[in-house]
């Protein structure tokens, strides 16, 4: 009997191989988040509290209250909310016209390839599209002069709010067709017939029916839409330069710049844009799991 009991011990793995795979698989990108995510935002926090020979303060969070970074921190607000509920609105109807409007399958795996393209094409490339599209000398003012529309006599500044508003949407409208598509492929027929048989009309069931259960996935997409631009820079920054004042490029200028340099002051705004993104991602996940109860 001791015999038996000693094999059967000795034969079972001391080490669950399967785990030990499965934790190496995922070894490279917990390296990467550490050293490019994780790190990184712990020293620029612990440097939001440093002076720069090192002494502890709260000097840097309250620079943030000057009426210049606070009128920084609202343009990007501002800006950002625009291209959120720009992108959102769109990107619903658009992602609404691929999935139930009765278009042909092709038309629907091309335009989510573009989208899969065309949300992650931002920065310097973007900018100069934009540039050589809507700017002073661009195709599209060109075309509309040669037909006696003076784009630019009516008040459009491609190098404004409104200018940096409408180049974040190219980004934010197909990011939005890619969240809401799956929300809209989970709305079950059975609800849709159920409303019919009960006499409701297609306009009352989406309102009673379909929208409150898109809300959350609705709301949640809008919040990361609003992260996603808050955040972005090097679109700002090759489009507009110094001309508007929104927090990433005051922050490049703070860190960055031979002037402005106050790199500690820098860490404080980059913190604040954590609180403000983490926020948004925050509620963007609590909406999308409320959402997912609906879908399953």
């Amino acid at each position: 009997m001791s015999i038996a009991t000693t094999s059967t011990v000795s034969s079972t793995p001391m080490i669950n191989k399967r785990l030990v795979v499965d934790w190496l698989g995922i070894a490279p990108f917990l390296i990467f988040a550490l050293l490019f995510l994780i790190l990184p935002t712990i020293y620029l926090i612990a440097g939001a509290f440093l002076t720069p020979d090192g002494s502890l303060t709260l000097k840097n969070i309250g620079d943030l209250f000057t009426p210049t970074i606070m009128s920084a921190y609202l343009i990007s607000i501002k800006i950002s909310v625009a291209s959120a509920l720009g992108g959102a609105i769109i990107g619903f109807y658009l992602a609404w016209a691929l999935v139930l409007g009765g278009l042909p399958t092709w038309i629907r795996h091309a335009f989510l390839t573009f989208s899969g393209v065309a949300s992650n094409f931002a920065g310097v490339p973007l900018a100069f599209s934009f540039i050589a599209t809507l700017g002073r000398q661009g195709l599209v003012t060109i075309l509309l002069a040669h037909f006696g529309f003076n784009l630019y006599g009516t008040g459009f500044n491609l190098l404004s709010f409104f200018g940096l508003t409408i180049t974040y949407m190219y980004f934010q409208i197909p990011l939005m067709v890619l969240i809401i598509t799956p929300a809209l492929d989970g709305m079950k027929k059975e609800w849709h017939e159920a409303a019919s048989i009960l006499g409701a009309t297609n306009g009352q069931y989406w309102r009673m029916v379909a929208l409150p259960i898109l809300w959350p996935s609705l709301l949640g997409t809008t919040l990361l839409l609003f992260a996603n631009s808050f955040g972005a820079i090097a679109t700002a920054i090759a489009l507009t330069g110094s001309s508007l004042n929104i927090v990433p490029i005051v922050l490049y200028a703070q860190i960055r710049g031979d002037v402005l340099h106050n790199a500690n002051l820098g860490y404080a705004l980059a913190l604040g844009m954590i609180v403000i993104t983490g926020i948004s991602n925050v509620i963007y996940i609590l909406m999308r799991m409320r959402a997912e109860r609906w879908q399953k």
